[in-house]
């Protein structure tokens, strides 16, 4: 028994969220079902009895009057003193046991470094509903032997408000960014050039650990490269944010967690991958004494040999028809790249009911992307011709400074908290490209263009929350964002600059209300006061006032969710977002790498406006695990690429690539994922995301007038299966079909990946083997079109990215449990439209491939 009950603790304190249950006592949120095991251990569907019966409580610390994050909680019958059910506490120290049949139980409560505790409980109508309230436990220095526990937590996780992806669980991550983990979530799309896409909106925030950064703000694309995918310990998916979550970010927001150490004694990371397209290594370390803590790690990853090929006509239009011009490139690409991250962590439990956390991180990126021999040749109706040919540079380098102090209090009242945080966020970039034309005169054949930026953010935020009763919770606070954004450029012909302050304040209220049928309603709105001063310079230092009006912003928020018998939950929500415009669309800056495709941006857009709506069944029965989701958005004053047939001062034209707010976009889809524990060695999952979308730019122009509709669909699908001896197996392979755009569609593209694992030394090494889209070393061709009234356009860009790698990883040192941690507040901005290209001061390359509960609470 003892040794269960040590297993029950161990599982409790590695797998975090893994058992973690819904408002209301609903399904446990095992995500994938639960794992099979020699034994029946306590939770699992084997082993429960079946009834109607509930039982409920919270479990806090009897001296530091602070839940108990995760203790481990058994239902024990008592004639044989065998368990029969069981979970673990959520991160406010309540549990839930659902479907317990009428009996005489002993309900014993387990957890590492505090004294265990058995509570008698009799069922005796098979519909009670037992609330234990608040249970105490006391601290103990007990050291506990080593206890090993088979078995593998679900790859896939739902909570009420989030869908969780346990990305250190999946073995073919290894040797890769966040960019490849991103790739096998539900419900999210990741084009090859690391764009992120959430039920097919770009409009998604993406978060680190819970907190914003400037990076992210200029380029998610970019962020994503600097994080290693060995780091990652989960991605949260959260769909319908409430109101304690900013209001930006439309269709939703990704936090990615990474993995942390919280136990005490010293501990030294090291991974690594090589492979012919690209390789990575990291060292991370971990020290903790007492109430202190420290963490220092670095990453860097190569990227190299990657390239490919792209050929493009242009067929130009006139008042809606052909006028005979047309304009064909091609060219062979190159890209290379060295990404880093350094960060240092420090944490101090000043006492029982205080605490600060305060970190430093600093990332870098060194990008460059090369177009080689890029032919171009223009003909007229007239029958003449034009071509020449260039080699073009695009260098794009940035470096990010984040840094973070948080505050929390802990008041004698389980789960009633105050916290303070400040952050400061800057990321400074250089986008610059040249272009070098062949056979002209050395002093007329280089084409520069210089783009330093800026984007810099202070944050400022306090939140409280309080229960009243057992069944209710109110949360509250305030919030100030101060942004400074600025872009310089030079380059023949168009220099200037522009300087962009934009300051948000914001507060919010929130509701959360438990009932005793298993019904949880959070309820919430938010507040948010814009002011935005802008200035443009033009070449020759006149400057022009940018006249953005102020504005304020309401949007409510709504979430419902249903326990019913037989572990199936159903969830309804409604939120209402805004999305602001970043430095990727607001950057007058004419990127004009390729002269026949240019980018420019406009510093006079306005926000847009999302409303979504969303409908959700969760199910699981046995091991399987089943969610599906319906949903609605609608977004109004969309910003939309506008693209027109222009002519340069020498008379040759080209395509304008710009942006305005003229665009409603409607979206109505399905997302469909299931997950199986075959066995506690065997995994297997897919799923399906599947949406129609309806574009339309609502210009009265007829000729400038665009709309676009059709169906979108990807789909993914994952294996996995753990040998003897330390072996294990992994696969992976996904699929994004065709993208419907205002004025044309991007063809689809398909990856598919295996890798072999080899633990040694007790886990402490490893070594494996992966191999990535082997059956296609051609590699794969992307179609894209565009029509207009004023332009034709066809691409076919081809990319080549089979790849084989090593990965080793080592750690060495020991560490010993600790007690739980204090929960901890951090800043997040969850805002700002972001491009998705390539960001920051630069715009797309053409035509080269184009609160609540669980995991990472919102800050």
């Amino acid at each position: 028994m003892k040794k269960l009950l040590l297993s029950l603790t161990l599982i409790s304190l590695i797998g975090a969220n893994l058992f973690a249950q819904f408002p209301g006592g609903g399904m446990g949120g095992m995500g994938g079902g639960r794992p099979k095991e020699a034994t029946a251990l306590p939770g699992t569907a084997q082993a429960a009895p079946k009834g109607s019966a509930k039982i409920t409580g919270y479990i806090i610390d009897s001296a530091a009057t602070k839940a108990v994050e995760f203790a481990s909680i058994a239902l024990i019958v008592k004639a044989t003193n065998k368990p029969v059910d069981g979970t673990v506490c959520d991160d406010k120290g309540k549990f839930t046991l659902v479907k317990v049949a009428t009996g005489d139980y002993v309900l014993a409560i387990t957890f590492l470094g505090y004294q265990s505790k058995r509570i008698d409980v009799k069922i005796v109508n098979k519909n009670d509903d037992i609330d234990l309230g608040v249970i105490k436990l006391s601290q103990k220095s007990e050291v506990l032997q080593e206890v090993t526990v088979e078995g593998q937590r679900s790859l896939i996780e739902d909570k009420v408000d989030r869908m969780v992806y346990n990305a250190e669980k999946d073995g073919t991550n290894k040797g890769g960014d966040a960019t490849d983990v991103l790739r096998k979530v539900p419900s999210l799309s990741v084009d090859l050039d690391g764009n992120v896409t959430l039920r097919g909106s770009q409009n998604v925030r993406v978060l680190i650990n819970n907190k914003p950064s400037t990076i992210v703000a200029s380029s998610v694309a970019d962020a994503l490269k600097q994080i290693p995918s060995d780091m990652i310990k989960s991605v949260e998916v959260i769909t319908s944010p409430s109101a304690k979550y900013d209001a930006e970010g439309s269709s939703g927001i990704i936090n990615i967690i990474t993995k942390k150490n919280t136990l005490q004694g010293l501990t030294l990371n090291f991974d690594s991958s090589v492979g012919i397209r690209g390789g990575n290594m990291s060292l991370n370390g971990n020290y903790r004494k007492g109430n202190m803590g420290f963490s220092l790690g670095g990453f860097g990853r190569a990227t190299y040999n990657v390239n490919g090929d792209f050929v493009n006509e242009q067929l130009s239009k006139t008042n809606g028809a052909l006028n005979g011009t047309s304009t064909t490139q091609s060219a062979a690409t190159r890209n290379n790249g060295l990404f880093g991250s350094y960060q240092l962590g420090w944490d101090w439990d000043i006492n029982k009911t205080n605490s600060i956390t305060a970190s430093a991180r600093y990332g870098a990126r060194n990008q460059n992307t090369f177009q080689d021999a890029l032919s171009t040749v223009i003909k007229r109706a007239d029958g003449t011709s034009t071509s020449s040919i260039r080699d073009v540079e695009t260098k794009d380098n940035s470096g990010t400074v984040d840094l973070n102090v948080d505050y929390t209090h802990l008041f004698a009242k389980p789960q009633q908290e105050f916290s303070l945080s400040a952050q400061y966020s800057r990321n400074d970039r250089k986008n610059n490209f040249t272009n070098i034309i062949r056979g002209v005169p050395d002093s007329l054949s280089r084409i520069t263009n210089i783009n330093p930026s800026y984007n810099q953010e202070a944050t400022v935020q306090a939140d409280y929350q309080s229960p009243i009763g057992k069944t209710q919770m109110i949360e509250f606070g305030g919030k100030g964002i101060f942004r400074q954004v600025n872009s310089n450029f030079t380059q023949i012909g168009n220099s200037g600059s522009l300087d962009y302050d934009q300051n948000i304040a914001a507060s919010y209220f929130s509701y959360t209300l438990t009932t005793k049928k298993k019904y949880s309603f959070k309820a919430g709105g938010r507040y948010e006061y814009t002011t935005i001063n802008a200035v443009q310079t033009a070449e020759g230092g006149t400057k022009t006032d940018i006249n953005i009006p102020s504005y304020g912003t309401f949007v409510p928020s709504v979430n419902v969710s249903k326990s019913l018998k037989g572990g199936t939950t159903l969830k309804l929500a409604y939120n209402r977002r805004i999305q602001r415009p970043s430095l990727q669309f607001l950057n007058p800056n004419r990127n004009a790498s390729n002269p026949s495709n240019v980018t420019e941006g406009n510093p006079n857009l306005s926000p847009e406006f999302t409303n979504n709506y969303e409908f959700t069944v969760n199910t699981f029965f046995k091991n399987t695990f089943l969610t599906t989701a319906l949903f609605m958005r609608n977004t109004t004053g969309s910003i939309q690429s506008i693209r027109t047939n222009e002519v340069d001062g020498q008379g040759r034209p080209f395509l304008l690539t710009t942006y305005q707010n003229i665009g409603n976009e409607d979206a109505y889809g399905m997302n469909l994922f299931g997950n199986v524990n075959i066995s506690n060695k065997f995994q297997l999952g897919g799923g399906t995301d599947v949406y129609y979308a309806k574009l339309n730019n609502n210009n009265p122009n007829p000729l400038l007038n665009a709309k676009n509709e059709g169906w979108v669909a990807s789909f993914r699908m994952f294996g996995s299966y753990n040998l003897t001896k330390g072996w294990g197996l992994q696969v992976f392979s996904f699929y994004r079909g065709r993208q419907v755009q205002l004025q044309g569609s991007q063809g689809g593209f398909g990856i598919y990946s295996f890798s072999v694992k080899k633990d040694f030394l007790n886990k402490k090494g490893s070594i494996g083997l992966g191999a990535e889209n082997f059956f296609t070393p051609g590699g794969f061709k992307i179609n894209n079109s565009i029509e207009s009234s004023t332009i034709s356009q066809t691409s076919t860009n081809t990319l080549r990215n089979m790849n084989f790698k090593i990965n080793f990883s080592y750690r060495i040192g020991k560490m010993t449990f600790d007690a739980p941690k204090k929960r901890k507040k951090s800043v997040n901005n969850d805002d700002l439209k972001d491009g998705g290209d390539n960001g920051g001061g630069g715009q797309q390359q053409q035509p080269a491939a184009t609160p609540a509960a669980g995991g990472g609470r919102p800050r």
